[in-house]
């Protein structure tokens, strides 16, 4: 498998604490063609009750970002969506398009602070999928409630949420904790999307090819198929869920 895409990216320029401009972006997207990653979901942070850029801001980076693309002969295609840092107007700001969802899905990337209770992170969950939102959660190898009861991380994926793991910790990057954590959660076959949670070209680069032989090898090809690729695209598509 040589062909991957990221569901889990902070490459607009200037809207976070990802790219911190135009020339970065673009090698990032270099970086990421290289890699074999062919198409990108852009997740800059959306955070309740801060100032959030607003969407027709969001919407002209990417144009410039592809314009940029074009220019410079790459082919990897781009999305829209936020990683969404989970507070009380958080529905309502999917529902009124302040914040946006994966590639205009019903999926919604959602992060939690890594300390945060179980039972704020279940009632988020429920919550959301109330509303008709399919929650993605991010980097879910972070979080000591479910890593530490993993009876949790069932009942979650029961309810309907589907987990994202960063290539990362799985390639040992984000310490022996997070490899430990991700090693389990795959042998349990309950990573639905591998994202690279990329922020800059240099330390956070969008790297995939290094996660992706080691599951393949460890797991099946079948399975890196599906977390890799095969589910993002169906999201993309919109045939997931």
């Amino acid at each position: 498998m040589n062909s991957y895409i990221d569901m889990h990216a902070h490459l607009l320029p200037g809207l976070d604490d990802g790219a911190e401009n135009s020339a970065m972006a673009l090698k990032m997207l270099r970086q990421a063609q290289a890699e074999g990653i062919r198409e990108i979901i852009l997740t800059p942070h959306y955070k309740p009750m801060r100032h959030n850029p607003r969407p027709e801001t969001v919407r002209q980076a990417l144009y410039r970002l592809e314009e940029l693309r074009d220019a410079a002969g790459l082919s990897v295609r781009l999305y829209l969506g936020n990683e969404v840092y989970y507070g009380s107007d958080v529905i309502e700001a999917l529902q009124e398009d302040r914040a946006f969802t994966m590639a205009d899905s019903s999926c919604v990337l959602v992060e939690f602070n890594p300390v945060q209770d179980y039972a704020y992170i279940r009632e988020a969950t429920y919550s959301l999928l109330a509303e008709g939102y399919i929650p993605i959660l991010a980097h879910v190898e972070r979080y000591r409630c479910l890593m530490e009861k993993k009876a949790r991380v069932k009942e979650l994926c029961g309810m309907g949420c589907r987990l994202q793991v960063n290539a990362s910790s799985i390639a040992g990057k984000n310490g022996m904790t997070c490899r430990k954590n991700v090693k389990w959660l795959l042998r349990q076959e309950y990573v639905s999307f591998v994202g690279t949670d990329c922020h800059d070209d240099r330390r956070r680069m969008p790297k995939m090819a290094k996660a992706a032989a080691y599951v393949a090898r460890k797991y099946g090809d079948a399975y890196c198929r599906r977390i890799f690729r095969e589910n993002a695209a169906a999201l993309i598509h919109g045939s997931y869920g």
